[in-house]
């Protein structure tokens, strides 16, 4: 049977209406998202400035809680790193795998095998990573964490550089861009010694990783939790929803194929060969909420939450198959 013109608009304004049901649900959970994110923060910072006085010995000795701690020393290693209850990040940044969570982030120079805490950054709450020519950057919602040592230490940056609450990050050369809930999408051409605001609108709802074109620094993808993915040409200061996973959380692509992007959302992840035009789903280990590329463009890594701690898995064959590193 042929369908009448009703019938179409109809069909019509029931996708629409579908769709825009999906938006204001994803809209909904990245509000209640952010809504635990300040509850854990606020939990947190609170543990850590609680002190003990203990009498030992006839003496008197303040001792200050950290809630963070994993219970292993900064110096130790594990094969399953604890990061907290949230796991946010895996990234690779020159022979260092690193795994980033709300409570720690803890560092591999193995490829997973072994695992140290990043002392440095124990309640960092390590939502995105960028790298520039002389520093390895790092935020949450602290703010912004600056290593210059190729991620061995981090420290808290203050002055016209820090940025309040950094869920999204990411750059190439001396351009770099934040997500702030409080401020909006955030663009630096100093390497992230000064910020202004692109757009105070957008980025309030991204996390993760912002994809730059080494290419072209104004062109951008980021995963918006309120939307999927999101791409800009123009710097961040005007932005178009690419599709992609519906609560997207984290992102990567290929550094030697950037039309090869695989995002993590909510409900599973998905999988572009062209550049986010098209999607299609991604078979990642069940229950991965982070992923990343190795430089060599062949390693692809995920994480999975495991209670406090965060397993890491691995795939040579573009995310087909999957070994646990450890």
């Amino acid at each position: 049977m042929t369908p009448t013109a009703g019938s179409s608009r109809n069909t019509k304004q029931g996708g629409a209406t579908a769709a825009a049901r999906r938006r204001a649900t994803a809209k909904e959970r990245a509000e209640a998202e952010r809504r635990a994110e300040r509850r854990k923060r606020q939990i947190a910072w609170s543990g850590a400035a609680l002190a003990v006085l203990v009498v030992a010995g006839g003496g008197i000795y303040l001792a200050a809680r950290n809630s963070g701690s994993s219970g292993t020393s900064a110096g130790s290693s594990s094969s399953a790193p604890v990061v907290g209850g949230d796991l946010h990040t895996v990234t690779v940044i020159g022979n260092r795998l690193f795994v980033g969570g709300h409570a720690a982030v803890a560092v591999s120079r193995d490829g997973g095998k072994q695992w140290k805490d990043v002392s440095s950054l124990q309640g960092a709450d390590a939502m995105g990573w960028a790298q520039t020519p002389d520093a390895v950057l790092v935020g949450g919602h602290p703010g912004l964490f600056r290593s210059t040592d190729g991620g061995a230490t981090f420290t808290k940056v203050t002055g016209a550089g820090a940025v309040a609450d950094a869920h999204a990050l990411g750059g190439t050369g001396k351009t770099l861009y934040v997500g702030s809930p409080q401020s909006g999408l955030l663009a630096s051409t100093d390497g992230g010694l000064t910020w202004k605001v692109r757009n105070a609108q957008a980025g309030r709802s991204m996390m993760g990783s912002i994809l730059v074109d080494p290419a072209d620094p104004a062109e951008l993808i980021a995963p918006d939790m309120s939307e999927g993915m999101m791409s800009s040409s123009d710097g961040g200061r005007t932005w178009k929803s690419l599709g992609g996973p519906m609560g997207a959380m984290a992102a990567a692509w290929n550094p030697k194929d950037t039309q090869q992007i695989i995002a993590a959302g909510m409900n599973g992840a998905e999988l572009s060969t062209d550049g986010g035009t098209t999607w299609k789903q991604a078979d990642l280990p069940q229950g991965a909420s982070a992923v990343a590329y190795a430089p060599d463009g062949k390693t692809l890594y995920a994480g999975v939450l495991d209670g406090q701690s965060a397993r890491v898995y691995r795939s040579t064959d573009g995310g087909t198959t999957w070994k646990a590193t450890a």
